[in-house]
């Protein structure tokens, strides 16, 4: 069986992490995660408040007893939401573990640093990374651009990404972006990093909580079906392809601004998509690594295969693959 140091760190059987997602991380995926032995993060901002996160926790906590996180992400707003509440409900309910993305957490990490909350940061450059562990976190999750939501602005892939910040930072760190299986695992491990993080192949998964219907659209999907919108706007972020991404792209290439986009990318257009089951009805998340996912398996049997299979291909692959 696999192990690194991030399973020493965080407490967990198998280097493998479900990162926050969304609509999408919440306590029957969490928790589902958990009993198979990886890290899974419930996404703090899915909760429409700092009190409905702590009902959220408490309601994980009665389907697994073993270790999960919260994920924190720290965006720009208009009307931000309540990040300090929400990150007094991760330490009041003893989280050990939170992943921070977006914007710099470092105000946060006083406060998660005094509780012994260790710090999983989620950066999509090698620069990114520097900082993150100059300011303290414990780890990073390093997204390459193959990778589902926000890329970054330097389309830079994971199979150079990953080595590239492996040579430059000492944390532990894990490899997001373009995984879903025991090769991805692999590959990851051999480039320097000690996990990986997946989404999409955890969103394509019985337990997570969207609708049948988005599940078969990504079993259906190539890596080719994605759409990078907000390109103009230096926002990127990576989604399925629908006649609203589509419609999206037009625009903004054409000149648009992004009030010409509001309505088309309002986050309550896409949690219609996971409830209703309608792929275009607004703006979902899917990475490249699509094009890998032919089922829809429960969350125990992707780990199993990772788990299993990264072993076979460790013990009977790669030996003698060397120059003769």
């Amino acid at each position: 069986m696999v192990t690194t140091r991030f399973c020493d760190l965080f407490g967990v059987e198998h280097p493998i992490a479900q990162g926050g997602m969304q609509w999408v991380g919440r306590a029957e995926l969490v928790a589902a995660v958990a009993d198979a032995g990886a890290l899974g993060f419930l996404t703090a901002l899915t909760q429409p408040t700092p009190e409905d996160l702590a009902k959220e926790i408490e309601r994980c906590r009665e389907l697994t007893d073993r270790p999960f996180g919260v994920n924190l992400t720290i965006l720009p707003s208009i009307n931000p939401p309540p990040y300090d509440e929400y990150r007094r409900v991760i330490v009041e309910s003893g989280i050990p573990v939170v992943e921070t993305a977006g914007f710099n957490p470092e105000e946060h990490l006083p406060e998660f640093r005094e509780a012994g909350v260790k710090v999983l940061h989620k950066c999509t450059s090698v620069r990114h990374a520097i900082k993150a562990e100059e300011i303290g976190v414990d780890a990073v999750s390093v997204d390459g651009f193959e990778c589902a939501g926000h890329p970054g602005e330097d389309d830079i892939p994971g199979l150079v990404l990953i080595p590239a910040a492996a040579r430059r930072i000492t944390i532990p760190m894990l490899a997001s972006g373009g995984i879903a299986d025991a090769r991805g695992l692999v590959a990851a491990l051999a480039l320097g990093a000690d996990g990986v993080n997946m989404g999409t192949r955890f969103l394509c998964t019985q337990e997570a909580p969207v609708h049948s219907r988005v599940k078969e659209q990504i079993v259906a999907a190539t890596e080719r079906d994605t759409e990078l919108i907000f390109r103009p706007l230096r926002n990127t972020a990576r989604v399925a392809s629908n006649s609203v991404s589509r419609e999206v792209v037009e625009i903004l290439d054409g000149g648009g601004v992004f009030d010409d986009v509001r309505d088309l990318v309002a986050g309550s257009r896409g949690r219609k998509v996971f409830e209703q089951g309608d792929p275009e009805l607004g703006i979902w998340s899917s990475g490249m690594v699509q094009g890998l996912i032919d089922d829809i398996p429960t969350v125990a049997e992707v780990i199993e295969r990772m788990v299993v299979e990264a072993d076979d291909l460790i013990a009977n692959r790669l030996p003698g693959r060397g120059a003769q």
